[in-house]
């Protein structure tokens, strides 16, 4: 259908050029003087000929360059797409204002080439201030609008500021995790989502491994990404940015962040290193789920079942409802009772929890 378009459009300009540049060629090869030729309907239809049966070898090219014309425009964010054309607008206005102060001053190549480069040079320039000043602009136009100030608690006047929009980024592991959809859900997570064509690509290599574990991980995380397109508020996109020069991952995701000013989020403790290392901002999913974990203090009892041996000499282990492992020192003769500790310490990393414990019994005496 579309090539069909450009083949017809492309008859209406070869007739539309047949019949502006046909007679001044006929004159220029001495044939102005053959009223059957030298003919407003011939001359458009000679142009419209010409060109139609151009656009067969051409129309496939055109096609192309529309579609991808069509896929840029389509990754581009509403907002900055009319704010963009919105400042190219104006610089095209004061180009065209401009040029007709030129024409007044009778200079022939000034006129006629100043002009053409003022409307390619402000609508550039306007284009990129449009682009690039969006969230001012937004927030000047709130702040002037007739809702831009609300009534504080105390009846005084305050303005409304709008939020910048935030990205974040998802790596593979904290989307194979799945505790990022349950989290998205509860709408503790602001912004737009983002997943990366290249995490996406990793993802399916990992649910085509003929690994079963790992074939089963990667049609959860693919399952975990459909849930969160079909369930979450806001916008869970997907990005083509790509860096070729770069084959690890967590470096291309990296880059993607400092290009998009965005925070990572993740449970890769490797990662997360990478990240401050980099100064990228990184939401570390472990790091949330310790932080919403009760809290234990040093010298506080709980009733806990020890359930195997520890690394060092007569250590036991117990975990907790959420995970958390006890090591119990002196354990290793509870295995499999439910006894009372007192916990001795706390360590805390964004690989996870840990607490020291001994029994109370043995504390006691």
């Amino acid at each position: 259908m579309l090539k069909r378009v450009i083949q017809i459009a492309f008859l209406f300009i070869g007739g539309a050029l047949g019949f502006v540049f046909l007679p001044p060629l006929y004159e220029f090869i001495n044939l102005s003087s053959n009223p059957w030729l030298n003919n407003p309907y011939v001359s458009v239809a000679l142009g419209a000929i010409l060109l139609f049966l151009l656009s067969f070898s051409l129309s496939d090219y055109f096609v192309k360059l529309i579609v991808w014309m069509e896929g840029v425009l389509v990754k581009i964010p509403a907002a900055d797409l009319i704010f963009g054309t919105l400042g190219l607008i104006v610089g095209l206005l004061l180009a065209y204002l401009i040029g007709f102060a030129i024409e007044r001053i009778q200079i022939p190549i000034v006129t006629e080439v100043i002009p053409i480069l003022l409307s390619i040079i402000l609508g550039y320039l306007g284009f990129r201030v449009g682009f690039t000043k969006r969230d001012e602009l937004i927030q000047m136009l709130a702040r002037s609008g007739p809702s831009a100030k609300k009534k504080g608690p105390d009846g005084s006047n305050f303005p409304a500021v709008e939020p910048k929009q935030l990205y974040k980024l998802l790596d593979t592991s904290v989307i194979i995790d799945g505790r990022i959809a349950d989290i998205s859900s509860t709408g503790f997570i602001e912004g737009v989502l983002v997943v990366p064509q290249f995490v996406l690509t990793e993802l399916q290599h990992i649910a085509d491994s003929s690994d079963t574990l790992k074939r089963t991980r990667g049609r959860r995380g693919l399952d975990i990404l459909k849930k969160l397109q079909d369930e979450r508020a806001t916008t869970v996109q997907i990005s083509e940015v790509d860096f070729e020069d770069v084959n690890e991952v967590d470096l291309k995701l990296v880059r993607l962040a400092k290009k998009m000013d965005a925070q990572i989020l993740t449970n890769d403790f490797n990662l997360n290193k990478v990240c401050e290392l980099h100064h990228v901002q990184v939401l570390n999913i472990n790091d949330l789920a310790n932080a919403v974990k009760p809290v234990v203090i040093p010298g506080e009892d709980m009733q806990v079942v020890v359930i195997k041996d520890g690394k060092e000499h007569n250590q036991g282990v117990a975990y907790l409802d959420d995970g958390t492992m006890i090591v119990v020192e002196g354990g290793r003769t509870f295995i499999g009772q439910s006894i009372t500790v007192t916990v001795t310490s706390v360590l805390q990393t964004s690989a996870g929890r840990m607490i020291f414990a001994k029994p109370k019994d043995e504390q006691v005496a």
